[in-house]
């Protein structure tokens, strides 16, 4: 796969369109360019690195966006890995960056790196064009026997956005055999583990589209959307998690003043909101799950706005039991 030839291509194309077109050339478009390594995808907006993505981390095991920057390259997620003596060090494995990732699949934790999320191929290839970046992989969930439950296909989308840039993530699960079960835990769900300046803990604030604030006050409530937002150098930069309104469910939310922030449609009882939640996923009825988060910078930033343009590109999402 020739990513970077395609990234290149893509840029080369906005700049003849910017010569052919001057109102074009008087401002031109966010590009997206990805670069490959192995087992990552390195991502830039405007030649500044903003994320990796990785699908193949030997202590990580399932993918997920490390080093996420802002447009200027402040870190908005911890890094990966900690740095000793500057970072909390705690669940390095598990909280590297946005991530997606279940406590209980059929009784399998893919969030704790018992189970694994397998990268077996990309569905379509890295594709940018103006503002926006595209691919898609498939990965295969894989007990601690190596007994394969079923595949995760992940359409992933990129948009340079008015004060940052959005990720939308959906993930399309289909059993490859018998049912799988979503079960009831605190730690399912998508998520952000926050750069430590941006913690609740360092002075970061956390709320929700209830109208809540703090860890405490949002833990476990359902919400349309939850912010961590903090300062650093003089800069309000942070991240704002969307649930698709598409989903099968609303989200509950796992919120610590540590710097983790999850948005959890599974862990009903686990969350005090009622009865055990068990999701049901029988072969030829796959269950689509689709997220966004938006990494934004400046006072200017306006969460209504975000969250409609995320509701304008959403995906028909499944259901569940």
């Amino acid at each position: 796969m020739h990513v970077v030839t395609i990234a290149v291509f893509s840029l080369v194309a906005m700049i003849i369109d910017a010569f052919w077109n001057p109102a074009h050339a008087t401002e031109p478009a966010d590009a997206f360019l990805v670069a490959e390594q192995p087992g990552q995808l390195v991502i830039s907006l405007n030649g500044q690195e903003i994320a990796e993505y990785a699908y193949a981390d030997p202590s990580v095991l399932r993918p997920f966006f490390a080093n996420v920057r802002t447009r200027v390259g402040t870190p908005v997620t911890r890094p990966h890995p900690p740095r000793t003596g500057l970072d909390a060090t705690d669940h390095a494995s598990m909280h590297p960056g946005i991530w997606m990732a279940w406590g209980d699949i059929s009784g399998e934790d893919f969030w704790r790196n018992r189970g694994r999320i397998v990268h077996e191929a990309f569905l379509e290839p890295p594709t940018s064009s103006p503002g926006m970046l595209h691919f898609a992989t498939r990965s295969g969930l894989v007990t601690a026997e190596g007994a394969r439950l079923a595949t995760c296909d992940n359409f992933l989308q990129l948009r340079a956005r008015p004060c940052g840039w959005a990720v939308d993530w959906t993930a399309v699960f289909t059993a490859v055999g018998d049912p799988i079960v979503f079960g009831d835990q605190e730690e399912m769900g998508f998520a952000a583990r926050m750069a430590t300046p941006l913690t609740e803990e360092a002075g970061g604030r956390i709320s929700s589209a209830s109208g809540l604030t703090s860890a405490a006050q949002t833990w476990g409530k359902p919400a349309l959307w939850c912010d961590t937002t903090g300062t650093v150098e003089g800069h309000v930069i942070g991240i704002t998690l969307i649930p698709s309104s598409a989903n099968f469910r609303e989200s509950w939310w796992h919120n610590r003043a540590y710097g983790v922030f999850v948005a959890n449609p599974f862990g009903r009882a686990a969350m005090q909101q009622g009865e055990p939640s068990r999701v049901i996923v029988a072969a030829g009825e796959p269950l689509t799950l689709r997220f966004t988060a938006v990494i934004h910078e400046g006072n200017a930033y306006d969460i209504a706005q975000e969250v409609a343009a995320a509701r304008q590109t959403e995906r028909p999402a499944g259901r569940g039991r």
